[in-house]
């Protein structure tokens, strides 16, 4: 197979795809996301055969067991999936959203009307049920996709690709609208990411390494998030009980998010009360505490917080603590040290709270609640495509309005410019 020309093909064939895609009524859009749902409903043990061969394979190479974990196909996850694209189609549908409309000096009426990207490449590791979730997004939001998952999941992927193509099929909606690469050539990647001509925006979701070579070397935009070292701020005037459940829930829900709180920062005047009913549940819950040297004094027996543990998402157990002078102290950190991604404050205080979400530069910022709230169903969006830390167009979780764009509207009476 000729690498290159195989992706320019799936490239042109997107790009036709994406402008039929683009006039799709909701209705025919939903149908076909409910067909997919049936699809896979009827054809689940051809999906736990294919995800069978992948697990045998997977663990004839070496896979470790949260990576298997990830990429098998129980019948709970495939009842998510059909679950997902049911959600997805009871949305509401972003194209031709017409907002902002207003009358100009000059008589004209001008606004604004929400329109697809066009084609969107994904690029996802391990887990199958991925393919799902963007097919379902992308469809909805009236773009064109083409889906290069990890090698490790090549017969799942493409078990599931078939259940969305019938669901395309059966409403008439172009096959090309959602194609999932079926080589595991590494070069599919590098053809994807440098076809301007045809791919309008890439979506990695993966390792930070992945992601980084995307970003490296991608010749179109992408919508991406490298890190998730999100912070806890406990102020001089939290409320005790809600900073320590807070605080205990943002590193404890989950180890392995990217919105899991990874430093804890902590006014000096509250520290002693703070880290000591803290620590006990840390240790209870078995978290390794990392800290400063202020935070050592208090708690005594823990290991010193390095430079370089402030600037890393452990994605585990383990916690960096520092204690601070005050709120400015706090948001330098953050800024410094932190990856754009999810920050809390826990204060009472009405106009602290305003000063930390103007000045601490993340996609989401908070008061009094926890990290793990940064997600795109938490969010009311149904489902998301990844997180984004970028400040251009779509920041925070993805969901189907940042998997569009819009463009000005104008309406007039035979006015010309004078």
């Amino acid at each position: 197979m000729n690498i290159a020309e195989y992706m320019q093909q799936l490239g042109a064939n997107a790009r036709q795809a994406s402008r039929l895609m683009a006039s799709a009524s909701t209705d025919k859009k939903n149908r076909a996301l409910l067909a997919m749902a049936d699809a896979i409903d009827a054809n689940r043990e051809q999906l736990a055969s294919a995800n069978a061969v992948d697990l045998e394979k997977g663990t004839a190479n070496g896979l470790d067991a949260a990576m298997l974990d990830r990429l098998e196909l129980t019948p709970a996850r495939i009842d998510g999936m059909i679950e997902g694209l049911r959600q997805v189609a009871a949305l509401p549908d972003p194209v031709g959203d017409v907002s902002d409309m207003r009358y100009m000096p000059s008589g004209i009426q001008l606004g604004k009307m929400r329109v697809p990207l066009g084609v969107i490449g994904i690029i996802y590791e391990s887990r199958p049920n991925v393919t799902v979730e963007a097919a379902s997004l992308c469809l909805k939001s009236g773009n064109a996709t083409i889906l290069r998952g990890g090698s490790e999941a090549i017969q799942s992927n493409q078990a599931i690709a078939a259940c969305v193509t019938a669901g395309l099929k059966a409403v008439g909606l172009p096959s090309a609208a959602v194609q999932v690469v079926e080589t595991t050539d590494r070069a599919a990647v590098g053809a994807l990411i440098t076809m301007p001509e045809f791919v309008d925006v890439i979506v990695p979701r993966g390792g930070k390494g992945l992601i980084e070579r995307i970003s490296n070397e991608a010749r179109v935009p992408v919508i991406k998030h490298l890190d998730g070292i999100c912070h806890v701020y406990i102020d001089a005037e939290a409320d005790m009980a809600k900073a320590v459940n807070i605080a205990i829930n943002a590193k404890t829900h989950r180890y392995g998010t990217c919105n899991t709180m990874e430093t804890l920062l902590v006014h000096e005047s509250v520290a002693s009360e703070a880290l000591t009913e803290l620590s006990t549940a840390y240790n209870s819950a078995g978290v390794e505490l990392r800290g400063c040297d202020k935070t050592r004094a208090i708690l005594g027996g823990i290991k010193s917080a390095t430079e370089e543990d402030w600037a890393t998402e452990y994605l585990a157990p383990i916690l960096s603590i520092k204690v601070v002078g005050g709120i400015d102290e706090a948001i330098a950190h953050i800024n410094e040290y932190g990856s754009h991604h999810t920050d809390a404050i826990i204060t009472e205080n009405y106009t602290l709270s305003r000063k930390f979400l103007r000045e601490v530069d993340s996609s989401s910022v908070m008061v009094n609640t926890s990290t793990r709230f940064a997600d795109g169903f938490e969010y009311g969006l149904g489902a998301e495509i990844g997180i984004s830390t970028d400040k251009i167009h779509a920041r925070g979780p993805v969901g189907l309005e940042g998997l569009t764009s819009q463009k000005y509207i104008v309406f007039g009476e035979g006015q010309i410019r004078r």
